[in-house]
């Protein structure tokens, strides 16, 4: 919802200013029209008086598919990029290039060209190469060269007053570009030819030093060729590595072994003997032995029976049983020896690959320094054999390039004389010149309107002095009088915006109509006198017994506009008691009209108005009208209009449109509410009958067919 209202807001606001620059035209056309048409007719004489420029333009192109080292498309785009050619702009148009122009064509003695220089305040202590130089700037100052959109062509264009000249000045830039783009291309070439021969010499024998220091070092450092570190073959050492840790592990795990066996067997003895060792019990000479011993106890058993135990054979059979035990004790002596041995062994075993593997891990170490000493050689080396590689390269480009004689510029269109001048082009230059005419007028009118200081619009009155305007009148031409028009266009705008006045003053449905209504204005000149008879006239014309009463005495502006005044005493006279009120009251030009008049402009310091008279006379003719029209004398600077303000029952201030200053308005309106008057709105007077600055109410084209112009 918000975004809607901002942008109904915004297109209000668009409207209002459409408004107020339609407004301000249409008010003040003529001053623009005018100042318009001066600018206009300057613009377009000094067109006529430019002097015409011819501009002939060469046409270069540079082909890229004509480099012999181009070997692909794509190469010869990436040859000529957007920079490249850039370059080549820059080129054309350098000051070396148009010297060379100036010495081909001889312009030193163009008088076109020479003369300025020659005439200059430092003509004479130019050198022969200062003034060369100072014709070559000069003759850059009309020369331009650009990229034809994304082409390969380049536009040498010149301007020149001579058309012959501008062709001719052309093609000298384009031709000696052309010549000294092949010159020192192939100059250049060969100079890099012989700088890259020179160049790869050098490297070459770079390249030898470093192979032959790389060699000496392996040789002598005992490295093979794959002997870097990564590298998938190795070293020597390297290689013995491997078989060795794996033996050394297993060395170590079978001394571990025996070291456990031995232990276990000791434990096993220390708690049960020899015959409880494992190792012991699954001996097949033990397992023998015992049995030879169990036979000789069962053979002992039955001779001891039957010899007894001192017998011979019962001795010889305990001496083979004590032999035999002896042999078990041998035997099992023996095996926990050999345990013994086989750790002793192990461990050896152990320890001479563990020596073996500390030694080749210190040569490991070693070759490992020596290695990437190596391979930092070995990169040098590479390094120094691919820069030449590189420039072995880059020289045979060079090489070919040398021996290219096709040039890859070629001009491609000669400059001809043109027929027609460049400039001015006096289309464009008129349209110009009508747009800064229409801009200058649009200015004009736009720091006119800035100046003005008066009120415009309804808003302008509302905001500033907070009353409403309750009509606004438009201007007639000055060959009417206003009031007048009234009685000959009866329902034309200007007499409707006076009913207007008169339904916004008394009321549509007021109970109690104001009977005595003052108009005043804040300046003389605002059109206040003439609305007074006309709002009395539209008042006496609505059937109510109305008494005009002019008290602007220093003036008596109201007796020239009527259409039958009468040799009759006026205000002055009845306020000095020389005549009575009816003596004073003549007859108006409408019916229900009855004026009482100034009969002369009359000038007194006297407090004419503020003695009571006035009282007194607006006392007696109030129960003789409907409605009476004071017509007072401004408010700033005079007196008069506040006391005769107060003593009305509603005041109008009347605001001549577009040029009553706001602080003016401003002030009289506060010096009436100060005073104790009742101003019930303002008038504005003069209104432009085109003007939207009221909101097009009462002026519209849309009411147009409202009124009656006839």
């Amino acid at each position: 919802m918000e975004i809607v209202h901002t942008a109904d807001a915004q297109e209000g606001k668009f409207s209002d200013l459409v408004l107020v620059i339609t407004d301000t035209i249409r008010r003040r056309w003529i001053t623009m029209a005018i100042v318009s048409g001066i600018i206009l007719a300057l613009g377009v004489t000094g067109i006529f008086m430019l002097t015409p420029k011819y501009t002939a333009t060469a046409r270069v192109r540079i082909d890229p598919y004509r480099n012999p080292l181009a070997q692909t498309q794509a190469d010869a785009q990436q040859s000529l990029s957007s920079e490249a050619i850039e370059t080549e702009v820059t080129v054309i148009s350098s000051l070396d290039q148009a010297r060379l122009v100036v010495r081909k064509l001889k312009l030193d003695r163009d008088p076109e060209f020479a003369e300025k220089v020659d005439t200059s305040a430092e003509a004479a202590t130019l050198s022969a190469a200062d003034r060369e130089t100072a014709i070559a700037r000069q003759l850059l100052q009309n020369l331009s060269v650009g990229r034809e959109k994304l082409t390969y062509i380049l536009g040498v264009s010149y301007q020149s007053t001579d058309p012959n000249k501008a062709a001719l000045i052309a093609n000298a830039f384009a031709e000696i570009y052309l010549q000294t783009k092949t010159g020192s291309r192939v100059g250049n070439a060969e100079r890099q030819t012989e700088w890259f021969n020179q160049r790869l010499a050098a490297l070459g024998r770079e390249v030898n030093a470093a192979d032959a220091a790389l060699a000496q070092y392996r040789a002598r450092a005992g490295l093979t060729e794959g002997s870097t570190p990564g590298s998938a073959g190795g070293t020597m050492v390297d290689q013995q590595v491997g078989p060795l840790s794996s033996q050394l592990a297993t060395a170590e795990s079978e001394a571990a072994a025996a070291r456990a066996s031995l232990s276990a067997a000791l434990t096993q003895i220390s708690r049960g003997g020899l015959d409880s060792v494992s190792e012991v019990r699954m001996s097949n000479v033990i397992g023998d032995l015992r049995r030879q011993r169990a036979d000789i106890l069962r053979n002992m058993g039955e001779v001891q029976a039957r010899y007894g135990e001192k017998h011979p054979e019962s001795v010889r059979v305990r001496d083979q049983l004590a032999s035999v035990d002896q042999q078990i004790t041998d035997e099992a002596q023996r095996v926990i020896g050999s345990l013994r041995a086989n750790v002793t062994s192990a461990e050896a075993r152990a320890a001479s690959l563990r020596a073996s593997m500390n030694r080749l891990e210190g040569e490991r170490a070693d070759n490992t320094r020596n290695a990437v000493i190596a391979e930092g050689l070995q990169r040098e080396a590479m390094a120094k054999r691919t820069a030449y590689d590189r420039m072995s390269q880059m020289a045979l480009e060079s090489s070919q390039s040398a021996q290219n004689q096709i040039a890859q510029v070629v001009i491609v269109d000669r400059a001809e004389p043109p027929l027609n001048a460049s400039f001015p082009n006096k289309p464009v230059f008129a349209a110009l010149a009508l747009i800064v005419a229409l801009a200058a007028g649009a200015g004009t009118i736009a720091v006119q309107e800035m100046l003005v200081k008066g009120l415009r619009s309804v808003e302008d009155v509302e905001n500033l002095l907070g009353i409403p305007v309750i009509a606004a009148v438009p201007k007639v031409p000055k060959s009417l009088n206003p009031a007048d028009l009234l009685l000959e266009k009866p329902t034309s705008m200007f007499a409707e915006s006076l009913r207007i006045a008169r339904a916004s003053i008394l009321g549509v449905n007021a109970a109690r109509q104001p009977k005595v209504i003052a108009l005043t204005s804040a300046l003389p000149s605002e059109g206040k006198t003439t609305t007074a008879l006309a709002f009395a006239r539209t008042l006496a014309m609505n059937n109510a017994r109305t008494l005009l009463l002019e008290c602007d005495v220093r003036r008596a502006a109201l007796r020239p506009l009527v259409s039958n005044p009468q040799d009759r005493p006026g205000i002055v006279e009845v306020l000095h008691g020389e005549a009575t009120v009816a003596q004073a009251i003549q007859p108006g030009d409408v019916p229900n009209l009855d004026h009482m008049l100034v009969r002369e402009p009359y000038f007194s310091s006297e407090d004419l108005f503020g003695n009571g008279g006035m009282e007194r006379v607006l006392e007696e003719v109030r129960g003789k009208y409907d409605l009476i029209v004071l017509d007072l004398p401004p408010l700033v600077g005079l007196a008069d209009g506040r006391f005769l303000a107060v003593q009305a029952d509603v005041t109008a201030l009347i605001i001549r449109w577009d040029s009553t200053p706001g602080r003016a308005a401003a002030s009289a309106l506060s010096w009436l509410k100060s005073d104790g008057a009742n101003p019930v709105g303002a008038i504005y007077t003069m209104v432009d009958s085109s003007a939207e600055a009221i909101g097009g109410l009462y002026y519209s084209k849309k009411y147009s067919a409202y009124y009656s112009q006839s």
